[in-house]
């Protein structure tokens, strides 16, 4: 029995030209090509202040962080695109991280996090294309139970990568970074 993969898909930026949104649309195109059902969000459209333990205690959790845990929850598989910042991941996507995993009484740890998958593309405009922020994502949501897979794919030189239309102009990066995303839909869908 076939089943459908259900995605949730960002870039881990808010710059409303942002290399990394253009990046993670071509990673949807390759899951939806697979058969997943991709919800695509904007981070930009969910702000929330730094976590601070101390907002937490005293009012609790942001809306927004609810509305994201929510649907995170709704979501198999996660599909991002994270820029990198000074040879790490950017402070937008972390505190996305850190407001979705904080545990509630009622819940168990990391609810939102543990037994999804996830895929992993990255655009810069360094040499390496964002590879060393790629390390730090992988290991914190390994450490936070998902199951990211090994296929990823780092695109430098940011400025000239892509085309007007908004594809990259390397055939065969287009490809790859699709490809994460089939990859990511295809094991969704086995480990679900």
């Amino acid at each position: 029995m076939t089943t459908t993969a259900k995605i949730l898909a960002f870039a881990g930026s808010a710059r409303k030209e942002s290399w990394n949104k253009k990046l993670i649309r071509i990673a949807v195109s390759g899951a939806q090509s697979a058969g997943a059902e991709v919800t695509l969000l904007d981070l930009a459209d969910y702000p929330m202040p730094l976590y601070d333990g101390d907002i937490e205690a005293g009012d609790g959790l942001p809306d927004n962080a609810i509305e994201l845990r929510a649907l995170f929850g709704g979501h198999d598989g996660l599909l991002i695109a994270t820029p990198e910042y000074n040879s790490s991941i950017s402070p937008l996507l972390k505190n996305v991280i850190d407001w979705v995993s904080r545990p509630t009484p009622d819940e168990p740890a990391l609810k939102y996090f543990t037994g999804k998958t996830a895929g992993l593309v990255a655009v810069s405009p360094g040499a390496l294309g964002g590879l060393r922020g790629l390390v730090h994502v992988r290991q914190i949501l390994s450490n936070i139970n998902v199951l990211v897979i090994p296929q990823q794919v780092a695109v430098p030189s940011a400025g000239g990568a892509f085309d007007e239309a908004g594809a990259l102009a390397d055939p065969a990066r287009q490809a790859a970074v699709e490809g994460v995303g089939a990859t990511l839909a295809e094991v969704t869908a086995r480990v679900r």
